[in-house]
């Protein structure tokens, strides 16, 4: 005969079913933080790593950078700024990004093929030619002095005198030798130009590893010259 009560069926139940909402609590949380994670990413601040040598010794292989992803939300580019993009339609001339594609990817559930970093030289109305007879890169005929520049590179081997459209963007890297940039693509579709639409965000600094920490501040470098007449 089952003399078992009825609190002590209860109990035994209770008992069985903890462990269960134990585990739907635990998944649950788990996807609200990767959703809310995802969003952040999205929306407000990102992180790179650095797969490349073309913006050396500004931006080294290894290196995780934050990036801003407001930093333009009310504010224009700057010349100098060291910014985020995908290159489709520019850097990769022949593909065009949909808006499935680019949803996809920032939600990271694509790759980042498309996505590369450079440093923002020329804005729209801006003329940027290279070199002059003192070997600088000129900015509306005025002559620069890029600091950031790898050591033992010149500002280019590639001779150019462009003019940036507006909402585009004449982008460099600062290991000039090695970096496959707008001077490669001058004879493609949109000739290397970078539509401001599809910069994703603002290198703010550099997070990884932590004794390489450090902010990335460039447009004080080329902000203050003058505009184009």
């Amino acid at each position: 005969m089952d003399q078992t009560t009825e609190s002590e069926r209860f109990s035994a139940s209770t008992k069985r079913r903890s462990p269960s909402r134990g585990w739907r609590f635990a998944v649950g949380a788990l996807a609200a933080a990767a959703v809310i994670t995802l969003g952040v990413r999205a929306t407000v601040v990102d992180f790179f790593y650095i797969g490349s040598t073309s913006m050396e010794s500004t931006l080294n292989p290894g290196e995780g950078l934050l990036v801003n992803r407001l930093a333009y939300k009310d504010a224009e580019i700057q010349r100098g700024d060291v910014v985020i993009f995908d290159g489709r339609g520019s850097f990769l001339p022949y593909q065009r990004p949909t808006a499935l594609d680019s949803l996809a990817w920032a939600l990271r559930l694509a790759g980042g093929d498309s996505v590369y970093v450079k440093r923002v030289i020329g804005v729209g109305g801006d003329t940027v030619s290279c070199c002059g007879p003192d070997g600088r890169l000129s900015i509306n005929g005025v002559p620069v002095d890029e600091h950031y520049v790898h050591v033992g590179d010149t500002p280019s081997d590639v001779e150019f005198d462009v003019h940036v459209p507006e909402g585009r963007l004449w982008v460099m890297g600062d290991h000039r030798s090695v970096s496959e940039d707008s001077r490669a693509l001058m004879g493609a579709p949109g000739g290397g130009m970078i539509d401001t639409d599809r910069v994703i965000g603002k290198v703010a600094e550099v997070v990884w590893p932590l004794e390489n920490k450090r902010p990335i501040d460039g447009s004080s470098v080329l902000g203050g010259l003058p505009l184009a007449e």
